[in-house]
């Protein structure tokens, strides 16, 4: 696939939502939150109160910067650590303001939100996935589990292969979920992969919303 001209990338700029619209969209959750399902013996894992993210690697400047990449659609994400290996669809708004989420039907299937960088671009990237669905298990039930040094990466619609190092891993309340904080330029290429975390309840689904925190660190 051919890199994006300088005029399309421009127009794919103007249609990226601001971060601030969609931070107070997520205060009311993620459509995937609303998809979950809970009904199994054993929950998700949920992070360790150890792997919160720590600030300070977002401004560390020991941390030797790579080099971001140019604009290229995500097209697979896979996470050694808990054995995720699943293509990507572009996903956007739903009807209701939502961030949208993959087809459930399919449990192994992620999304990256379109209005967001591309991974590998400086910017957030942000892929997001269900936890479960009607029949078990899905792409990022065990997301809770990943440690901070875990990699993941991303192969892209140019083939590249963006690798990214987990700092943190926090699980947010819907109703305080900070927005700035998840989605906030650092200044580096970094990514967010997200899914539903939380307690659970018939009326009102998973009640959070588990979030990876990851840095760019390889090209492949």
């Amino acid at each position: 696939m051919s890199l994006a001209q300088p005029a399309e990338e421009e127009e794919r700029q103007k249609k990226r939502a601001p971060w601030g619209v969609i931070a107070l969209v997520l205060l009311t959750g993620l459509a995937l939150i609303r998809n979950g399902s809970g009904e199994f013996d054993v929950g998700p894992p949920q992070p360790a109160t150890a792997a919160a993210a720590d600030t300070r690697a977002q401004a560390d400047d020991t941390v030797k910067e790579q080099e971001t990449l140019p604009f290229s659609a995500a097209d697979r994400v896979g996470i050694p650590a808990i054995q995720v290996d699943a293509p990507i669809v572009p996903v956007g708004l739903d009807a209701d303001g939502w961030v949208d989420a993959p087809p459930p039907e399919d449990p192994n299937l992620a999304g990256w939100y379109s209005g967001s960088s591309s991974p590998g671009e400086k910017g957030t990237a942000v892929v997001v996935g269900h936890v479960d669905n009607k029949q078990g298990p899905a792409v990022f039930y065990g997301l809770g589990a990943l440690k901070k040094g875990n990699k993941i990466d991303v192969r892209r619609k140019d083939q590249k292969i963006a690798v990214f190092e987990i700092y943190g891993i926090e699980v947010f309340q819907k109703q305080n979920f900070p927005g700035d904080r998840v989605y906030g330029n650092t200044g580096h290429a970094e990514l967010r992969v997200i899914t539903c975390g939380g307690g659970f309840s018939q009326q009102s689904g998973y009640d959070g919303n588990v979030v990876v925190f990851a840095r760019l660190v390889g090209v492949q």
